[in-house]
């Protein structure tokens, strides 16, 4: 990648060429330090921003990536409320020089009070960590499970992504108001997935503002002129906030023929155990039942964890959760045997990882599995260097994904999962990680006792 101002090249896989110009960079964030590229498995769209800050296909400082939700919330009430914040300058000195110096505490006054959705499956943890720092608010994120005793309130599409139906399983009453509601994702491209839930929503529950937050933001001249077209038909105002925002130029496609991800059970062996959370705090969590069901169309009645976010928090409910997790992080740290701990979340469930990651002590980094496939090249500066695919623990007709994990980089890994997985599908796991790490504990919430 060269560096010249506000223009980045990228040469993706020797064929795939972005082209990058930053128009807008209010905290002079460098561009390297939020992102590298990699070559999707796509069709509908060739190339990956590999984000370094958002927890999902390479691992980071945990923190750093609760840091970011508060930068955006930060960023938020700077531009869109014109009111400073007083933090800017702790946020940013925290975030560039990676000591995550993050603590949690809500700074947006109760005045404010929006309804927060973050996006699945990446953006579930970021929406959560922008949520956390508004004293007044609620937040759910949207999902791509489905569950038959529910009907979600709203729906839409996501065209590019690999699994593009986006459900909320909320109760009505949440968005039958006139609060602000504000959309979080990784990033925009297009932002068409953004207009297709801002129709969804307001066809339902129409009001006046909307705002869209994301750490980047790509859209076009033409996408951008989308947005207001949406606001004259509609009759509304759209705010967009971001910490970076270009424009991107691509030419070429991927060249593959050398690239693979190992996919071989490995015959390694490690040490493996098990904790169980419902068991240890039996009084700490709610669950959310209701079957739900695989892609297979199989039914599973395992609860998912209300917790999560997937059925809607307020800020009570946020200020309990932080309390129990102090108490669950400490439990875990006391659970630690080495000094470099890699902590995984799985698929949606990323926040209360990542949060958990972060009260852990230190050397711990987090990242999360996934369902975007992406073309693995182990090469310096691409965002895919290692890869393993396998099914989904809790749902063995989905294909999920892990990314750079280097063999016998750390000492031990903490696996998180929502609820009770297929043994079958968490071996298949467990065997290709034997390779990599030597000490897996698989830390169950829900129905693994």
């Amino acid at each position: 990648m060269t560096f010249s101002k506000t223009k980045y090249s990228h040469q993706i896989l020797n064929s795939l060429g972005v082209e990058i110009n930053i128009t807008d960079n209010p905290y002079q964030i460098s561009a390297e330090d939020l992102f590298v590229m990699a070559a999707r498995i796509n069709k509908k769209r060739s190339f990956l921003f590999v984000s370094k800050v958002l927890g999902k296909h390479i691992p980071i400082n945990p923190r750093i990536g609760l840091l970011t939700g508060e930068l955006l919330a930060n960023r938020y009430l700077e531009k869109v409320k014109n009111e400073e914040t007083g933090k800017t300058k702790e946020l940013l000195s925290a975030f560039r020089d990676d000591i995550g110096a993050f603590n949690g505490s809500p700074f947006i006054g109760e005045e404010h009070n929006p309804v927060i959705i973050g996006f699945a499956e990446t953006a579930t943890a970021l929406g959560h960590a922008f949520f956390q720092s508004f004293k007044k608010a609620h937040f759910f994120h949207t999902t791509r499970e489905q569950l038959p005793s529910k009907a979600p309130v709203i729906t839409f599409e996501e065209e590019h992504s690999h699994a593009t139906s986006h459900r909320c399983y909320v109760d009505g009453s949440l968005l039958d108001n006139q609060r602000e509601i504000i959309l979080v994702d990784d990033e925009m491209t297009t932002g068409k997935t953004a207009i297709n839930i801002i129709r969804s929503i307001h066809e339902r529950f129409p009001r006046d503002v909307y705002t869209v937050v994301s750490i980047l933001d790509w859209r076009s001249e033409l996408d951008q002129a989308r947005f207001h077209t949406l606001e004259k038909e509609l009759g509304i105002t759209i705010h967009c906030v971001s910490l970076l925002k270009g424009e991107v130029k691509v030419t070429g496609s991927p060249e593959v023929r050398d690239i693979h991800s190992n996919t071989q059970d490995s015959a390694e062996s490690a040490e493996v155990s098990y904790i169980h959370i419902d068991s240890e705090f039996p009084d700490l969590f709610a669950y959310e039942m209701g079957p739900s069901v695989t892609l297979g169309g199989e039914i599973r009645h395992c609860p998912y964890l209300k917790e999560s976010g997937r059925f809607g928090l307020d800020e009570r409910d946020q200020a309990r959760l932080e309390i129990d997790l102090v108490k669950v992080g400490s439990f875990l740290s006391g659970r630690r045997t080495g000094k470099k701990t890699l902590c995984l979340g799985t698929g949606e469930f990323m926040y209360i990882p990542m949060k958990l990651a972060s009260l852990m002590g230190k050397g711990v980094k987090f990242h999360s599995t996934t369902r975007s496939p992406i073309y693995v090249w182990n090469e310096v500066n691409y965002g895919a260097q290692h890869g393993l695919a396998f099914p989904n623990p809790e749902d063995r007709d989905m294909a999920q994904y892990v990314y750079n994990i280097p063999e016998n980089h750390y000492d031990e890994l903490f696996l998180f999962l929502e609820r009770k997985a297929f043994d079958d599908t968490l071996g298949h796991l467990i065997n290709h990680l034997k390779k990599y790490i030597k000490a897996i504990k698989i830390v169950y919430f829900n129905g693994g006792g």
